[in-house]
């Protein structure tokens, strides 16, 4: 049978992934390692200016059941519990926050060849209800993705979406804020031997009345080393390059000036992700 669709947050993702992965003007590093007993301790720590934010994530896998528990500076914990395929093409996720008594929420997700539908709640008295569903194949998708707030009767957020692929073009989309913004994107893979894409991303506010135009490229140097570029039409030009300096370990910079203020210093971000 074909290939399902995906859920609704893959309508557009290849063309921000191009766009918006991997760039920042911060410096970041992370580091993971694993026990004897097969639990994963991921450790990152984060510059934004003279600001410095760290977590420390664990993950345990048990056959189906993937347990996630992570805490930050602020002495937040994080957990989420993963339960994949408790029926096919079913998965369960149960995520709460600590001290935030009204952060638990359970999720639905069930993929099929020709729909993928996610619902989520949270366990409290008056809850946020999220649905979100595509139907169609691995070719053509639509979908929908709603918030409604049980305690105040409204949708707190409406979004709708289109995708188009075929061997080497990704087209989508999407109506996003309730009708007020649309947003059309595209990518196209030049030579999957060299990784080579270009994209572009057009998205206009009706209430602004703004536009913003993104294209950026892709391009592997060779199997280890990709460059990426891209520009918007307010003139902020950004590049990056990284290197995948031993498997699953990578060394990115990246860095970003504004055309129409180049008298002001370019902003420049590194991240180092170490894996063994």
């Amino acid at each position: 049978m074909a290939k399902g669709p995906g859920l609704y947050t893959e309508i557009g993702k290849k063309t921000r992934d191009l766009l918006y992965k991997d760039y920042q003007t911060d410096h970041k590093f992370t580091i993971t390692t694993y026990s004897p007993t097969g639990v994963a301790i991921t450790s990152s720590g984060t510059k934004k200016g003279e600001l410095f934010l760290a977590d420390v994530n664990t993950q345990l896998k048990n056959k189906n059941i993937t347990t996630d528990v992570k805490v930050d500076t602020n002495s937040n914990l994080f957990t989420t519990i993963t339960i994949d395929e408790p029926a096919p093409g079913l998965k369960t996720i149960f995520s709460f926050r600590v001290p935030d008594q009204r952060s638990g929420r359970v999720e639905l997700q069930y993929l099929h060849d020709y729909a993928a539908i996610s619902t989520s709640v949270g366990l409290t008295a008056n809850p946020v209800v999220n649905f979100s569903g595509v139907i169609g194949t691995n070719l053509v998708g639509l979908g929908t993705d709603l918030s409604f707030d049980t305690k105040t009767g409204n949708f707190t957020k409406v979004n709708t979406g289109l995708s188009f692929s075929n061997a080497d073009l990704i087209a989508a989309l999407t109506v996003n804020d309730k009708g007020d913004t649309l947003n059309a994107s595209y990518y196209h893979t030049v030579n999957p031997l060299t990784k080579t894409a270009v994209g572009a991303e057009v998205s206009h506010s009706f209430s602004t009345n703004e536009n913003t135009i993104t294209v950026g490229t892709q391009h592997a140097l060779d199997p280890l080393t990709t460059v990426k570029a891209r520009v918007n039409n307010f003139g902020k030009a950004s590049a990056l390059i990284q290197h995948e300096w031993r498997p699953k370990s990578l060394f990115t910079i990246s860095g970003e000036v504004d055309t129409r203020a180049i008298e002001k210093s370019a902003k420049v971000g590194l991240a180092l992700a170490l894996k063994p």
